[in-house]
């Protein structure tokens, strides 16, 4: 079949693997494709051992098959290069496989001009064979590989190595503070350059932080370092109301803080995830649930953007008033102290609570519980969000909200409001997002 009409004239090369290394049973086939990849590779189809003649059983002139008794080259011809593997297993088998030489592809470097912290990863099936591993590499990295960039080696390690149970990195900013790690690891020694984590097999929760968390120059690094962090990054701005501008101190107003953190927080998630991470479940601290809400599938990069600009805009033209304070307490301790113009803006663990609303009575709270020995903190905020003062942009914000649209999560997502997995989204919800805790702990 594959012998006539020959383009140019150009004969169909037989040959055998069985010359090579004889019948390899129910294996048969693989190492066919395998020498067949590696003549696609080096450009050469190799010479067929123990040949002497052809057989008499064929007709040669039927077509145009040439065995291949002696090195060929294959050369670049415009087209690719194919074959056709047949494999003839000893139960009886028969099946035959077509492979095309991959398109040429010029692979960049590992990053060996990157700045700042290497990570290099390991794995093992025992913390003793861990263990081994470091040593090895300490010494394959002081010897054999001593001309290797760092970055190369972490490369490597992270996508060519089997991926097995037990797991730890090492981290450093030069050749000697990686090899410090890992003989720290090899011997057992706590060191900060070492992460051990524990078997292979819990879940993975991603946590989308909220407003506060923003620094000026926020992602720049990632947005020249990453294709895929900068594609969608930047794809996100353009479906924001505003230009985000993370290099100048409009970006701790609230109007530009939300949009920002939002935008960041969604590319950070495509690039862990075009590495291969990827979470069972998520969650997000205020704004940041719109993002949480965004990945896991329940909005549109439009509805979501649209959601996270509207409520940015409508506190930002709230008054700045309003304070925000956190006090070492419980949820418990702290209701019988509030009024109508102060409420708890957030329940972040058993012993902390975040109160919000009117500044008079936030800070009455909060001396209150300094007297007894109790920690407390004002939050440098513009407003006092999750508090009664923000009552005033619930109308316009629900008017927003109705007309997006919410589908089921794919991803489990741990709600803000209750502490408990949400089942389906509403406009109500996201209204009362605003005025309501954030809460973490149920104490």
């Amino acid at each position: 079949t594959y012998g006539r009409e020959r383009p140019g004239g150009q004969p169909l090369w037989l040959g055998s693997l069985k010359s090579n290394i004889g019948h390899t049973q129910a294996a048969a086939g693989v190492g066919g494709i395998i020498k067949m990849v590696m003549a696609m590779r080096h450009g050469v189809l190799p010479k067929t051992l123990h040949v002497d003649e052809p057989t008499p059983h064929v007709d040669w002139s039927a077509g145009g098959v040439r065995l291949l008794t002696e090195e060929v080259p294959w050369p670049d011809s415009g087209h690719p290069r194919r074959a056709g593997i047949s494999s003839f297993g000893v139960s009886g088998t028969n099946a035959h496989v077509i492979v095309e030489q991959s398109p040429s592809v010029v692979e960049e470097g590992a990053g060996a001009a990157l700045a700042g912290p290497l990570v290099w990863v390991l794995s093992a099936k025992s913390e003793a064979a861990l263990r081994g591993q470091a040593e090895r590499l300490a010494y394959f990295t002081d010897g054999e590989g001593a001309g290797a960039q760092p970055a190369d080696v972490g490369f490597s390690l992270a996508t060519t190595r089997a991926v097995l149970r037990h797991r730890a990195a090492v981290v450093g900013e030069s050749r000697e503070e990686l090899r410090r790690a890992l003989a720290d690891l090899a011997s057992g020694t706590v060191s900060s350059g070492v992460v051990v984590g524990r078997p292979a097999g819990g879940q993975v929760a991603f946590l989308f932080s909220g407003q506060g968390s923003q620094r000026l120059g926020m992602g720049r690094e990632l947005h020249e370092t990453y294709p895929v962090f900068a594609d969608a990054y930047d794809e996100v701005c353009v479906h924001l109301d505003a230009a985000v501008d993370v290099d100048t101190d409009e970006l701790n107003q609230t109007g530009c803080t939300q949009p920002a953190l939002f935008a960041i927080e969604v590319a950070l998630f495509r690039l862990l995830e075009s590495w291969g991470v990827r979470p069972d479940f998520v969650a997000g601290h205020s704004v940041g649930e719109i993002a949480a809400a965004h990945v896991a599938g329940v909005l549109s990069l439009q509805d979501a953007a649209e959601l996270v600009c509207a409520r940015a805009r409508l506190m930002q033209a709230l008054p700045a008033a309003g304070a925000m304070v956190a006090v070492q307490a419980t949820e418990d301790e702290v209701l019988p102290h509030l009024t109508e113009s102060v409420g708890i803006a957030a329940v972040n663990g058993p012993q902390s609570v975040v109160v919000s609303g009117a500044e008079d009575a936030v800070l009455a709270i909060a001396e209150t519980f300094a007297r007894q020995g109790r920690k407390t903190s004002r939050l440098k905020v513009s407003h006092a969000f999750h508090s009664p003062l923000m009552d005033p942009m619930l109308d316009e914000f629900a008017q927003v909200v109705r007309e997006l649209t919410f589908d089921k999560p794919k991803i489990p997502i741990v709600s803000n409001l209750t502490g408990g997995l949400v089942e389906a989204y509403t406009a109500d919800y996201w209204v009362r997002h605003v005025r309501e805790a954030v809460r973490f702990s149920d104490g």
